[in-house]
This record gives C-alpha cells, sequence and structure tokens, in this order.
C-alpha cells in the first residue's frame, strides 16, 4: 500500500483566449485599485495589451525584470511601488517577472495576478529563487503563491520557437522530478505524466507550425500542471544544479534546464527505475533520458553547457557547489558523479541509451539546412530551409525505404521526361495533388474582390494566335456553337481597356489542340484584347468534360490509386492588363459533368456559370440552325498597389 499526504495550494487559473481582457474584472476580485504593473525590457507587445486591458488600474510600471531574480533589482521595484502606493501586482512575462512579482508580494503582502508569457509553470508555485552576492537562495511560503492566473494563448503565439522549446522543457523537468521524489503522491503522478505528454507532443507540432494555436494551448496548459507538481512536492538534483548554473553562474534559466535535464535524469535512472519507464511511456521512447536529449536535439534546441557559455574550468566548482547541502534525490550525490554529470553536459554527450536515428537525422537535417545559410535572397533561404526540414521530416515520420525513394525517383523522372513545349506533365501533377489549387487560394486571397483565380493547367501555351472581336476560333471543329461576350473592369466596376486575355479550351470530345497530331495550326485558343468599354466576344464551340491525360505517370497513378481522370467543362482565361494584377481563372458549365469531383480541385463556385441554350438569331447576325449557347460574364481584375509595383520590379 501506497502511503502519501497531499496538499493542494489555493489560486484561481483563468485558461483560454483573450483572457487577457478579463484582468480588470481579476483585479477588483483581488481589492485591486491602484496596480504596479511587472515586465521586461523584450516584453513591449505583450504589456501594451495588459496595460490596455487594466486601463486606469496602472498606477505604475516596471519594466526591468531579469533572470534569476537579483535583490538589487527587488528594492528598485520596491521604492516605485511605494511611490506609487500599490495595492496589487500584475506581472507579464515568463518566470523573471513573475519571480519579482513574488519577491515584491513576500515583502508586501500585496496581491498577485500573473499574466504567463512562456511556459515556466513558476506561476503556480509558492516558491522564489532570489539570487544576492553570487548565490540563489530558494524558499517557499504560502505568502509567496500568486492568488491568480490568467493564461491567455494569444500571448504565447510570438514566442519565438528557440524560447518555445526551452520554456517547455523548463516546464517537463518540473513534472520528471515531480515523479520521483519522495513526497510524489498518485494526483500530482497524473499531472507530471499528463504534462510530460503534452509538452512531447506539442512541441514537434510547433516546430513544424509555429503559429499553430492548438500546440500553443497544450504546452500552456502543460506548463499549468507541471507549476502545480512544483507546488506541491519537493525538487531534486535537476532544480538544484541549476539554480547553481544560473544564480552562480550566470547562465541562462530555460537553455540551462533544457541542457542539464537528459543528464540528471540519466543520473537518477539507477535509482529510479519505475518513475524512467512511466516518463518514457508518456514520451513514447523506449528510454527516458535519452528521448528527452533527442527530443531537444531534434528541436534545434542547446544540448551543452559549453554553447550556454560556461567555462570548463568552472565544473569543478559547480560540483562543489551542488552537493555542499543535503537534498532529497533518488540516487546519493557525490562530487565524482557529478562532477561527471555536469561533464556530460558541457560537452552535449547523449546519455547512454538505446540507439537513436532521430538524433542522427535531426543532426543531418540541421546540417543540410545549415549549407543554405550564405543564399543571397532572404525568400529563397527560408523557402529552401522550410522544405528541407518538411521533406526531412515526411521521410522520417514514414520511414520511407530505399525501394519506395527509388521508386519516386523514378517517377519523377519520367515526370521530367513528359515535360516539353506542348505538354507539362509537373504541372499536371501538381493539379492532381492539389497543389495548384492551394497556391492558387493563397493567390486569390491577396486580393478579395476580384474574379476568383483557377489553376493554370498544363496546355497552356505562350505563343497563342491573334484573334479580333467576333472572330471564330474553333477552326471548324464540331461542336455546339458557343457565343463570348465578356467585359474586364477593375474592382470599382470602371472598365478596362486594351487587356490581353488569352482563352484557350478543349474540343467536344475533350482534347486539346496540342494533343491532335493532325492539326496545322492551334484552334480552341486566341489572343485578344479588350476596347474602350473593356469588352470582347468570339465564336467557339461548348466545352466538354475530358480525362486528363493518361500515359503518363501522372494518370497512371490516378488509376492505381482508384481516382478517376476527369476534369468538369471548362473555359479557361488569362487577362493581362497594364497596372493591374494578372488574373488566370476559369468559368465552368453549369450543370456539367464532374462539378463536384473535378480531379486537379479547380472547381470554385462562383466560377460555375450559365453557359446559357439559345435557339434563333444571333448577336453578330451569323445564321446557324439548332441549339447554340451564350456566355455573358465580367471579369474583375485588381489594380496593382505601390506595394505591388515595387514587389514586381
Amino acid at each position: 500500500m501506497r502511503t502519501f499526504v497531499h496538499t493542494s495550494h489555493p489560486a484561481r487559473v483563468v485558461f483560454g483566449s483573450g483572457t487577457v481582457g478579463r484582468l480588470a474584472e481579476e483585479v477588483g476580485r483581488l481589492g485591486g485599485t491602484r496596480v504596479l504593473l511587472l515586465s521586461g525590457p523584450s516584453l513591449a507587445e505583450a504589456s501594451a495589451r495588459v496595460r490596455d486591458a487594466l486601463g486606469g488600474l496602472v498606477a505604475a510600471e516596471f519594466t526591468g525584470a531579469v533572470m534569476h531574480t537579483p535583490v538589487e533589482v527587488t528594492e528598485r521595484a520596491l521604492a516605485l511601488l511605494r511611490e506609487a502606493d500599490a495595492d496589487c501586482l500584475v506581472s507579464v512575462g515568463g518566470g523573471s517577472t513573475t519571480g519579482l512579482s513574488k519577491a515584491l508580494a513576500v515583502r508586501t503582502g500585496l496581491p498577485q495576478v500573473i499574466v504567463p508569457t512562456t511556459y515556466a509553470g513558476s506561476e503556480v508555485t509558492p516558491v522564489l529563487g532570489e539570487t544576492q552576492e553570487g548565490r540563489k537562495v530558494t524558499r517557499s511560503s504560502a505568502a509567496i503563491l500568486p492568488e491568480t492566473v490568467v493564461y491567455d494563448v494569444d500571448l504565447t503565439l510570438s514566442l519565438p520557437l528557440s524560447l518555445s522549446v526551452t520554456s517547455g522543457v523548463n516546464a517537463m523537468a518540473h513534472a520528471v522530478e515531480a515523479l520521483y521524489s519522495p513526497d510524489a503522491e498518485p494526483v500530482t503522478d497524473a499531472r507530471a505524466l499528463d504534462a510530460i505528454s503534452r509538452i512531447a507532443r506539442a512541441l514537434p507540432r510547433l516546430a513544424a507550425d509555429p503559429a499553430d494555436r492548438e500546440p500553443r494551448a497544450d504546452l500552456l496548459q502543460a506548463a499549468w500542471l507541471a507549476g502545480t507538481c512544483l507546488a506541491t512536492v519537493g525538487m531534486g538534483l535537476h532544480h538544484k544544479l541549476c539554480h547553481t548554473l544560473g544564480g552562480s553562474f550566470g547562465l541562462p534559466h530555460a537553455e540551462t534546464h533544457t541542457v542539464i535535464l537528459p543528464h540528471a535524469m540519466a543520473y537518477n535512472a539507477p535509482a529510479a527505475p519505475d518513475a524512467m519507464r512511466r516518463i518514457a511511456r508518456a514520451l513514447d521512447v523506449p528510454d527516458a533520458p535519452s528521448g528527452v536529449y533527442d527530443l531537444v536535439a531534434t528541436l534545434g534546441g542547446p544540448t551543452s553547457l559549453r554553447d550556454l557559455g560556461m567555462p570548463e574550468a568552472d565544473l569543478a566548482r559547480a560540483a562543489e557547489q551542488a552537493v555542499a547541502t543535503p537534498y532529497p534525490n533518488p540516487r546519493e550525490l557525490t562530487a565524482e558523479g557529478i562532477s561527471g554529470l555536469l561533464a556530460d553536459a558541457w560537452h552535449g554527450r547523449r546519455p547512454t541509451g538505446p540507439a537513436s536515428t532521430a538524433a542522427t537525422l535531426a543532426r543531418l537535417t540541421e546540417q543540410v539546412v545549415a549549407s543554405f545559410a550564405h543564399t543571397p535572397d532572404p525568400r529563397a533561404r527560408t523557402l529552401l530551409t522550410n522544405l528541407v526540414r518538411q521533406l526531412h521530416s515526411f521521410v522520417a515520420e514514414q520511414d520511407v525505404t530505399d525501394a519506395e525513394w527509388r521508386y519516386a525517383i523514378d517517377f519523377l523522372t519520367r515526370t521530367g521526361q513528359l515535360c516539353g513545349p506542348t505538354r507539362q506533365e509537373f504541372v499536371l501533377l501538381s493539379d492532381v495533388l492539389g497543389i495548384s489549387s492551394a497556391v492558387d487560394l493563397l493567390t486569390n486571397s491577396r486580393t478579395p474582390d476580384t474574379t476568383p483565380s483557377a489553376v493554370l493547367g498544363p496546355f497552356y501555351l505562350e505563343d497563342a494566335p491573334e484573334a479580333a472581336h467576333g472572330d471564330d476560333i474553333s477552326g471548324g471543329l464540331p461542336g455546339t456553337p458557343l457565343w463570348v461576350d465578356v467585359t474586364v473592369t477593375d474592382t470599382s466596376g470602371a472598365p478596362v481597356a486594351d487587356a490581353v486575355v488569352d482563352v484557350w479550351q478543349s474540343d467536344e470530345d475533350g482534347f486539346y489542340d496540342v494533343q491532335l497530331p493532325d492539326l496545322d495550326e492551334p484552334v480552341l485558343r486566341a489572343r485578344l484584347r479588350t476596347d474602350t468599354r473593356g469588352r470582347l466576344t468570339f465564336w467557339s464551340i461548348l466545352p466538354s468534360e475530358y480525362p486528363i491525360p493518361g500515359d503518363g505517370p501522372v494518370g497512371q497513378l490516378l488509376t492505381q490509386v482508384g481516382r478517376h481522370h476527369q476534369r468538369a467543362p471548362h473555359l479557361h482565361f488569362m487577362i493581362d492588363a497594364p497596372g493591374h494584377h494578372r488574373l488566370v481563372t476559369q468559368l465552368f458549365v453549369a450543370g456539367g459533368a464532374y462539378l463536384d469531383s473535378d480531379t486537379v480541385f479547380g472547381v470554385k463556385d462562383p466560377l460555375i456559370v450559365d453557359f446559357a441554350p439559345q435557339t434563333g438569331p444571333t448577336p453578330d447576325g451569323r445564321r446557324l440552325d439548332g441549339e447554340w449557347r451564350r456566355l455573358d460574364h465580367t471579369f474583375r481584375i485588381a489594380p496593382l498597389t505601390d506595394r505591388s509595383r515595387s514587389t514586381s520590379a
């Protein structure tokens, strides 16, 4: 039977998105009317949002919070607090501003509202570490515990990935040490394992997309859970070492936690095997210490004290300080053992455990990324480095085999071999994978007041024949006659004259002219210009649904995966006018086949239009027997702004 004591520390937690807006209410709950707002030098944006939320409640502001809570900084803030006659403390930031708030609260008895912008977790603990004369001293008291914590996910969105990684691992350290604490109990164990699992899942997702709110929310919730572990049970070797290295040697707080954690775990692993097994399961790795190291290395986090600026000559003194005062820890502390731990951490050695392919892959990825560091064009550098990370991540996640890699290379080779002046198999591949439509959606979102754009397709030719208004571009091919009458305007409705309009389409059997070897010249494609009213007209034939080419690797891919090859019937347009954005789009025949399953995902509802059935007289007097169709449409194109002109130039 397990014997334990569980102590809960009273605190109010407000968690969500936009919760900063409730700050004034939370201060009022504590009876506060004159707030001292605490922040640090790099927190201008977050503190401005907090200041706006507090409004007239802000009596004074102190922006000088720094790491390790030096007593001299606290004394300066205390003088301002007394001068402003503040009756409530509001802190925005990470562990540094939280520490300053706690130091002021324990000296004055004032209530605290903490607004974290990192994942430190100290905001829910009654623990305060202060630095004086080169030593960091930690104490615990109910008077130190903040009354209210307001977690706003929005305030963490701008936290750089590097800081997110180190701050997240800092929180993980609280949870890890809670599991082998002599005070461990079931409630804290459950919170610790939940926190570790959330952090391990969220950090890689955040690395893939730093703007994703979901992993940010998971990390913030994990920080709260890990912080309650730190508040409830005693910590061991890891925290003692980090306080020593930070307070006496000036190393950065979260980065030091990140480097030391896997080595402290490895030191304690022989004496805490059950805790390590549970941590490994939460991390989904075979070995806990090396799993944490690999997670950090994979994310590009710091792995050595040397890189943090720790002199190798100071390691012996750090080891002496770490064992000078006895404290609870699963494994006996010896100067020799701690010296070995610090040496491993200084060199950045991976803790002994099962061999890790992930860490090796991570180092390979960083080497490749670093090779593009001197790319002159910043945008090209960003695209290339992010592409490498995404491709390497895909290969690792899918455990791609050599045979699969060879097949992919052969597929791409065959795709390139089919590209030429009249056919673009790579464009077709982009189309069927939805990449063309994704880029198109992003492009169209930049000019939302215009006619929606659509994919270019593989059969566009740059040198289409010129045609006059009213010409028939069908070249005598059979099909239902189609009269096209379109107008081009800008977004205000003003006609755009002299716009160059390329049009192209398939015949009634679904083939483009470049697919018909018996034709002597281009048909069903032309280049026209709008008149002074922005208008142009021409005759053609009603476009038909058609299959994309099935004789190449892209068509064969669709067959192999059971997808159909069909495109909905449409007419292509490319509109170019001086001083305006180019528009590439398509108009789809209302009621046509495959509108809901176009194989290149190109159909958009606003582009489905009536090709209206007609009989009798035609607009230009052309004599026709039987049915013909009429297409009337207005295209809206966006003028270039000054910014887009300079970008284009």
